[in-house]
């Protein structure tokens, strides 16, 4: 029922069929501890893997911003992963010059999380986008940017966060 709400601009979210757990996904905190899916438990988690280098995640990152200041909370979160190899440098300089304020910084500069999304079928490309329940389920997956500040995008979580 969650994923007959992607429509529109959304609309190449596709279902995961069936439901699987993605709570061993790791990656690290914002405080630059590792942490997994699992730590977020009990709340409906949109994960997006990015680069510095990949136009389409740049472009889509103030979406992603507005859609975390707008929708974030406790029921919700969207968690932009930065996937870059090497120091924190660039990706940070490139979030503090596009004033993204409203994400937190997690990032995996092994690749290990987007080689396993792609051993797993879920990610061809960047950037790639999961929609997670709070039990830690893939609910749906894209490859390829979207514009996440339209309805389409806020009706999706509404949908999947039953709000």
């Amino acid at each position: 029922a969650v994923m007959a709400q992607a429509t529109g601009q959304v609309a190449a979210m596709s279902p995961s069929d069936p439901a699987r757990s993605v709570s061993h996904l790791a990656f690290n905190d914002p405080s630059g501890k590792p942490i997994t899916i699992a730590a977020m438990s009990g709340k409906v988690v949109l994960m997006n893997l990015w680069a510095t280098w990949c136009a389409p995640c740049r472009a889509e990152m103030p979406e992603l911003d507005e859609l975390q200041r707008e929708k974030g909370g406790e029921k919700f979160e969207v968690v932009a992963v930065n996937v870059d190899t090497g120091d924190d440098t660039k990706p940070k300089k490139f979030l503090a010059e596009t004033g993204i304020h409203s994400l937190g910084y997690y990032r995996d500069n092994t690749l290990k999380l987007f080689e396993a999304l792609k051993q797993d079928g879920l990610a061809l490309g960047l950037p790639v986008t999961l929609l997670i329940d709070a039990d830690g389920c893939l609910l749906g997956g894209m490859n390829g940017p979207a514009v996440w500040s339209t309805d389409d995008a806020k009706k999706l979580i509404d949908a999947a966060t039953g709000g």
